[in-house]
């Protein structure tokens, strides 16, 4: 069976956030148990312009990750709470996917994506949690049994970067392995099928 290929997207624009740390940490956790990762973040994701569909004309980041999404057995999301929802950057980086419609496998059909969302106390990072996991089913993706919410009113992560608790590490670990387990049944079925 081919090595898995996941595709980890989101953050803040500010490098290094919290969310950008739990993605990191995440896709460690994949890279660790066989699979090939890509990660798109906070300060990447701000040079998109905002996503128009009616122009053909897209960036070199754009494409690039249109086409590393396309290629991706498993997809990881991660997005602060902006006033309770998703952020506009993740959002809009996220709507790029539309120019995957008339896919074979449009937008993330037949893909394991997990969510991570932070923010600044429960209801937010909830909230988004939610969000995000009812983009991910308008996009078709299956989204993983655990989702991991990390409310940072206390510090998720010490100065290296890693889990500041067992909590913390339990849940990012956790999602990087459903989306391995799922995306590895996916390569399965498709070199069964092929």
């Amino acid at each position: 069976m081919r090595q898995p290929y996941v595709v980890g997207l989101g953050g803040t624009t500010r490098a290094n956030s919290s969310t950008e740390k739990a993605l990191r940490y995440a896709l460690r956790v994949a890279e660790g148990e066989g699979a090939q990762t890509k990660l798109y973040v906070g300060p990447d994701l701000a040079t998109l312009p905002l996503y128009a569909p009616e122009s053909p004309e897209r960036t070199d980041l754009a494409r690039a990750l249109v086409d590393d999404l396309r290629r991706a057995d498993g997809v990881i999301v991660g997005s602060p709470g902006y006033h309770g929802s998703v952020s506009g950057l993740v959002k809009n980086a996220l709507d790029y996917t539309e120019d995957m419609r008339d896919d074979e496998m449009p937008y993330f059909a037949e893909r394991p994506v997990g969510i991570i969302a932070t923010g600044m106390g429960w209801q937010a990072t909830v909230t988004t949690l939610e969000a995000v996991r009812s983009i991910v089913h308008a996009l078709r993706g299956w989204a993983t049994p655990l989702g991991a919410v990390l409310n940072t009113t206390t510090p998720a992560f010490d100065a290296a970067g890693e889990p500041a608790d067992e909590r913390t590490a339990f849940q990012l670990a956790t999602v990087a392995q459903e989306v391995l387990w799922f995306a590895r049944l996916r390569i399965s079925s498709l070199e069964t099928a092929g």
